[in-house]
């Protein structure tokens, strides 16, 4: 699938999260009711976040094949001064393209609350992927069924922030 066929069947839907995100400081509601009656594959309601909704970061990344910014909404986890971000893909047996994305173009930028911070991305592996999974899925459940119903090793990608004093800095694009 290519970034334009992924973005032109998702650009409603993440138009609305966007704008809801920088609308509540990095909460969103993630998956309205309409959605969920509407049958599309979305996140699962997540317990605990009802009132003030369920943190996101934006990642802004480049295209692998189009060389154009996207964005995308994501949970993510905090890891040391960055955050660990999860392909899930919805179960899907593919990875999503977001994470191709970030593989080909790691330095990106995320967007927390109510700043943007540039990042570089790295996949997480061993002893620290299995650490970021578990207190992921130990979170949201529903993750390790999305795990078994991909047939893949969902991939963690952690996104390292990038020391102010490096002059390339992806949020200034």
């Amino acid at each position: 699938m290519s970034d334009e066929t992924e973005v032109q069947g998702t650009t409603g839907w993440n138009d609305r999260i966007i704008a809801e995100f920088r609308a509540n400081g990095g909460y969103v509601s993630w998956s309205s009711d309409e959605d969920f009656a509407a049958g599309r594959p979305l996140p699962p309601r997540i317990p605990g976040f009802a009132d003030r909704g369920v943190p996101l970061v934006l990642v802004h990344h480049t295209g692998a094949k189009t060389g154009r910014e996207r964005i995308s909404p994501l949970f993510f986890q905090p890891v040391d001064d960055g955050w660990a971000v999860f392909a899930t893909h919805g179960g899907s047996p593919r990875n999503p393209v977001w994470y191709h994305n970030l593989m080909a173009h790691p330095r990106a930028a995320v967007e927390t609350g109510t700043e943007t911070v540039p990042v570089v991305a790295r996949l997480a592996e061993g002893a620290e992927r299995e650490r970021l999974w578990a207190a992921e899925v130990a979170l949201v459940p529903r993750f390790a069924e999305f795990e078994e119903a991909s047939g893949r090793q969902i991939p963690v990608v952690v996104l390292d922030r990038v020391p102010a004093s490096d002059g390339d800095d992806p949020a200034a694009r």
